[in-house]
Order: structure tokens, then C-alpha cells, then sequence
């Protein structure tokens, strides 16, 4: 099975997963680019998965299934547009045309219904993780942003993430602050710019990759810990505290 990003927006990818002339897209916050993009490749839509409400993520949705009227598989717990498929914890998404079976995961704290798609070696993760970094706590809290993250972390190492937004080098440079001396940020800044300069998305990531380089991954960390007291004037109580500090930097930086 391919995994093509296609850009929309300033820097959002919408997903499309495609196999023997049909496709699935994830999160299409705009139809046209995903029209131009099966009209030119002679593909079929046949479903459309959604991680979350936003706009960006939910806005073409409307329009993809005035031309192609297939399911819409979202989170039950948010309104998603023509969702027919309201999904929860351990649902599983099963389709023939592309093949996939996928597990729901609830990982609320960007938004309070968030949901990521796991299996077959990927995770459609939204914007709960990102590479070097997180969403924005928009209506869920720090802890449970910290225990969705701790619970994507702990999938297997080569498992490939799936955000939906380039946000790779603006999370480095923040990296960069709070663990300084990390050799494998370092790496991986260094590969990301050369994508980047390439016209490469940077992604999908590793769960394995990101345990090396995202902060966010790396509370525990004694750098990440040591930059955090500088930078709040005392040392966090707990890792609660730590996190959301760190998120709270982020946020200002």
C-alpha cells in the first residue's frame, strides 16, 4: 500500500492510502486537493477517516461525499461532518478496497474526543503527536495530553507516524532549547533540513525516532528536566509538572 501526503493549507498533509485503484484519505480539511489528486491517478475514494474536529482536518468532507457518498469513520465523542461510522475506544476500522484494519485509540488532550488509527506497523495520530513535539492543549489537559502521548510512545519502535502537520523544524528548534546536547536531534535536524530544502515532507517519523529526539517523550530525561527548573525557577515537582511546563514553554516560544 502507497502513503502519499498531500499538502493543504500552509502545513497540513491530508493522508491518502491507496491500493489497486482505490483510496482512503485522513483528516481532509480541504476536497481539492484530494480531487485533483484521484482524478489524476484514476483512483476511487471509498472511505474517509477523521481524527478530530478541526476545520482543517474536517472541512472537505461535505464536498468529497456530494462526489463519492462513502462512510466517514470519526470520533464519537466530537461532530464530525456526515459522520456515519461514530467510533470509540478499541472500534476497529475494517476495509477491503484499500485493505486495512485498524484499532481506534482515544487520546483526548488536543481536543477532548482526539482518536488515532492504529495498525498494520502505522499510527494516524492527528495533531496528538507530532514529530519533535505535541498539539496544543485547546480542551483537554496537560495530564491527559501527557498519558496519550505516553501511550503512543509505547507502541513498537518502527512503527511509522502519521501527523498531519510540517511541523518537524519548528519543533527542533524548540528541542534544541530544552535538550541541547542530544546527538540524536542533532541527526535528525540535519536530515530534516535537507528535506526540507529538497521539497521532501519530513515525514511519516518513527515512534523509535521520536523517542530519541521529541521532549515531549523525554520528561524523564535529566536535560529536559534540568531546562525545564531554569526555565520555570525551580525544579518541577513531578513529571505532571514537568510536562506541562514544557507545553506551556512551547506554547510562548
Amino acid at each position: 500500500m502507497q502513503i502519499i501526503p498531500l499538502p493543504a493549507f500552509r502545513d497540513n498533509y491530508i493522508w491518502t492510502l491507496q491500493e489497486r485503484g482505490a483510496a482512503v484519505v485522513v483528516d481532509p480539511g480541504d476536497a481539492g486537493p484530494v480531487m485533483a489528486y484521484l482524478d489524476e491517478r484514476g483512483l476511487t475514494l471509498t472511505a474517509i477517516l477523521v481524527t478530530h474536529h478541526h476545520a482543517d482536518h474536517v472541512g472537505g468532507i461535505e464536498a468529497l461525499r456530494r462526489r463519492w457518498p462513502v462512510p466517514v469513520f470519526g470520533p464519537a465523542r466530537e461532530s464530525i461532518p456526515d459522520c456515519d461510522h461514530p467510533l470509540v475506544e478499541g472500534d476497529r476500522v475494517r476495509l477491503t478496497e484499500p485493505p486495512l484494519d485498524l484499532t481506534v485509540w482515544e487520546v483526548p488532550g488536543h481536543t477532548l474526543g482526539h482518536i488515532a488509527y492504529v495498525g498494520a506497523g502505522l499510527v494516524l495520530c492527528g495533531d496528538t503527536l507530532f514529530s519533535a513535539g505535541c498539539g496544543r492543549l485547546f480542551e483537554g489537559t496537560a495530564a491527559q495530553l501527557q498519558t496519550s502521548l505516553a501511550r503512543l510512545a509505547s507502541l513498537p519502535a518502527e512503527t511509522e507516524v502519521y501527523c498531519t502537520h510540517e511541523y518537524t523544524l519548528a519543533n527542533l528548534a524548540f528541542a534544541k532549547k530544552v535538550d541541547s546536547d542530544n546527538p540524536a536531534r542533532e541527526t535528525y535536524q540535519i536530515e530534516c533540513e535537507a528535506r526540507r530544502a529538497a521539497g521532501r515532507p519530513t515525514l511519516p517519523s518513527t515512534i523509535g525516532r521520536e523517542r530519541a529526539v521529541n521532549p515531549f517523550l523525554r520528561i524523564q530525561e535529566p536535560a529536559v528536566q534540568a531546562a525545564v527548573a531554569e526555565w520555570l525557577g525551580h525544579p518541577p515537582a513531578s513529571d505532571a509538572e514537568c510536562f506541562a511546563a514544557l507545553r506551556e514553554w512551547k506554547n510562548q516560544g
